[in-house]
């Protein structure tokens, strides 16, 4: 039986092409708006999740100001953290490395060129440099590290050594940075972050030197918590003692603490937020598809009002009416959904290649998860039926006479 209703309403469609097609365009058009925005907001999910995983869940970062993370961005906040407090969030139990970082925006001069670089002073000693190569960011993979006795040679972001200037900055290559000349001696690997991929990295004495107001300040202190202990609670134990060394009380904190599962948790909320808002915007199409679906299943219960009758007439009961026209409407939404689906991973993963390939942006990717089409098929077949059940209902409530007399 069902086989007969899916043939039908097949038939019933074919021979309606063009109004089929357009009833269509409301569904395809929703389903792919939102088929798209959920698909780049879990690529964008899982690259965020990627790259937390190259980091570590272990580290705790802590910055200056009380008010969230703002110092993330260099010289906005005026709450400082000073050499000492990287000594006393070191010698925590179950604090295992750490360093600590200066940060600037800076203009940067090769060969007559200016732009614009986050400048970045660290310690490279023994103990420090084995945490530097632990974070992706940081990693050196084309030339050397800096060394405790470097003073004038730096560390390069390869994205900026490449792209930035009009003449690629090579290995040896020298830039001046405030009326010091340095000698860039290794790169970093790009790592999609566009802060990261516009540093310059110098000793921190040096870049004291450079920037003396900012002695013994530091904007960034990055730790890592020792296998075994909870995270969490390492980083409660770091608040505890910054918080006596500056004299201040619980909820008046002049720095704040997150763990890198913070962090993540921080950045999934409100990517969550905006791709829920948005794919709620793109539904209002879907909404629109229905009313068209509903019209034109209205449209077609009146063409075959006599047919209705005749199919009565001959011993088709209610029920057999009914689910004729609900797999019809059914079947409008579903294949709206099919064609949704392709369209919105076409344009999904047809974005984020455009955003890597031609713009360098490794935020934007694409996800095409089972749940995702599965989901949105199932909806938009649902779609159509819930919007067919009216006219589908006022054909089978129709009696066999009067609709045999229709004209």
């Amino acid at each position: 039986m069902i086989a007969d209703y899916l043939r039908y309403s097949v038939h019933s469609l074919a021979s309606r092409g063009l109004r089929t097609w357009l009833t269509m365009l409301g569904i395809f058009v929703g389903i792919a708006a939102v088929v798209a925005l959920i698909s780049l907001g879990e690529g964008l999910q899982n690259y965020i999740n990627v790259e937390f995983e190259k980091v570590g869940s272990s580290r705790i970062i802590i910055v200056p100001g009380g008010g969230g993370f703002q110092a993330f961005q260099p010289g906005i906040s005026s709450a400082k953290l000073l050499d000492h407090d990287l000594d006393v969030v070191l010698s925590v139990r179950g604090v295992d490395s750490g360093i600590g970082m200066s940060r600037k925006v800076v203009n940067v001069e090769y060969k007559g060129e200016t732009k614009t670089a986050f400048l970045g002073g660290l310690n490279f000693d023994q103990n420090s440099l084995e945490y530097i190569k632990s974070i992706d960011f940081l990693r050196v993979d084309e030339g050397r590290y800096l060394t405790p006795s470097d003073r004038y040679n730096a560390i390069m972001a390869k994205p900026y050594a490449q792209n930035e200037f009009k003449k690629e900055i090579m290995r040896g290559g020298k830039v001046r940075i405030n009326g010091t000349d340095f000698t860039i001696v290794g790169f970093n690997p790009k790592s999609g972050n566009p802060q990261q991929d516009k540093k310059v990295l110098i000793p921190l004495d040096t870049y004291r030197q450079l920037y003396p107001e900012s002695d013994k300040e530091i904007n960034m202190i990055n730790v890592k918590a020792r296998d075994g202990f909870n995270v969490s609670l390492v980083a409660e134990d770091i608040k505890t003692r910054l918080r006596r060394e500056h004299g201040v009380k619980e909820g008046e904190e002049d720095f704040t603490i997150q763990t890198a599962d913070q962090i993540l948790k921080s950045f999934m909320t409100i990517i969550g937020v905006v791709q829920s808002v948005l794919a709620g915007i793109a539904a209002i199409s879907l909404i629109v598809g229905g009313l068209g679906i509903m019209t034109t299943m209205y449209t077609n219960v009146l063409e075959r009002t006599q047919q209705i009758g005749i199919m009565k007439a001959v011993g088709a009961k209610n029920s057999d009416v009914l689910m004729l026209f609900l797999f019809e409407a059914g079947i409008l939404g579903l294949i709206g959904g099919i064609i949704g689906v392709v369209l919105g991973l076409s344009i999904s993963f047809g974005v984020a290649y455009v955003a890597q390939t031609y713009y360098e942006i490794e935020l934007l990717h694409a996800s095409a998860n089972p749940a995702i089409i599965l989901g949105a098929l199932a909806f938009s077949f649902a779609v159509g039926c819930v919007s067919g059940l009216l006219p589908a209902m006022n054909a089978a409530k129709m009696r066999p006479v009067d609709a045999i007399r229709y004209r």
